[in-house]
């Protein structure tokens, strides 16, 4: 321990002491200077404000500060195409040259979604489904149903399409509903021959309404008396009328016998 403690004392000690000191400095101020000169410390640039510009404006802006970019696209329906939605770093951040700057830019083409099922739904219904899948609604029509605002069929461009067409994002499509009316129009019967009740049973059953009721000739028993003519009659041109349509009845006791028809089997 006193040789150690003499060591400490000699100027040898000192010497190697002194030495090894300023090797350390010198060794920590090139490490310090060789990486200022590799990260080239202070030099660089502010990264230019890129969001709502077009993307070749942008691009251009970036090639001009030495600056380098990789883009990406979305599709929103109300946004610009081609316009910078995003960029990565923002705007003012001071990168290095020769920096990568990410951009998100609107595409112009939309993509294609599967149409959903919105069939025999109700307005409403569809109309927060379609919202999800960015589909609008360009207008709507009604057609006799029995519930009201229930989807039947959908139209784009003109044509008929079904669950799982391919359409593109923000397409308009056109919706037919139903009315809650159920079908405007049945068919009209025929009750010529009948009594007065079965005529009023047969209209009822067709969801029409009686109207006037009059006899023709002596009418001696109006039980037994039938249907001689109907308004609305039954014909080639007519016989579909609407719901709750009057037909007016002629009875009498004297109709004039059915004619009856002899089928004749002709040979070959």
């Amino acid at each position: 321990m006193s040789k150690f403690l003499a060591y400490l004392k000699t100027s040898t000690f000192r010497k190697n002491l002194i030495i090894a000191i300023v090797s350390v400095a010198v060794f920590l101020l090139l490490i310090f200077f060789c990486l200022r000169f590799y990260t080239r410390h202070g030099e660089g640039v502010a990264v230019p404000k890129l969001k709502g510009l077009p993307v070749e404006q942008a691009i251009a802006l970036l090639e001009s500060q030495g600056l380098r970019y990789q883009v990406d696209s979305v599709y929103q329906i109300d946004k610009e195409p081609g316009m910078v939605t995003e960029q990565d770093p923002d705007q003012g951040t001071n990168v290095k040259f020769n920096r990568t700057i990410y951009l998100t830019i609107i595409t112009r083409n939309a993509p294609n979604v599967g149409f959903p099922d919105i069939f025999e739904t109700s307005y409403l219904e569809a109309r927060a489904v379609l919202s999800n899948y960015g589909i609008k609604i360009a207008d709507t029509s009604y057609t006799s149903d029995i519930m009201r605002d229930r989807v039947l069929s959908v139209m784009y461009r003109g044509q008929n399409i079904m669950k799982g067409d391919a359409i593109p994002k923000g397409s308009s499509i056109s919706l037919v509903l139903g009315d809650g009316k159920g079908a405007s129009e049945v068919d009209l019967p025929n009750v010529v021959g009948l009594s007065l009740p079965e005529a009023i049973f047969s209209l009822k059953g067709s969801s029409l309404t009686m109207g006037s009721v009059s006899y023709q000739g002596s009418v001696t028993d109006t039980i037994n008396a039938k249907v001689f003519k109907q308004y609305p009659a039954v014909s080639d041109s007519l016989y579909k009328v609407a719901i709750g349509t009057p037909v007016d009845l002629i009875l009498s006791n004297d109709l004039p016998p059915v004619p009856s028809v002899d089928i004749k089997k002709v040979a070959p």
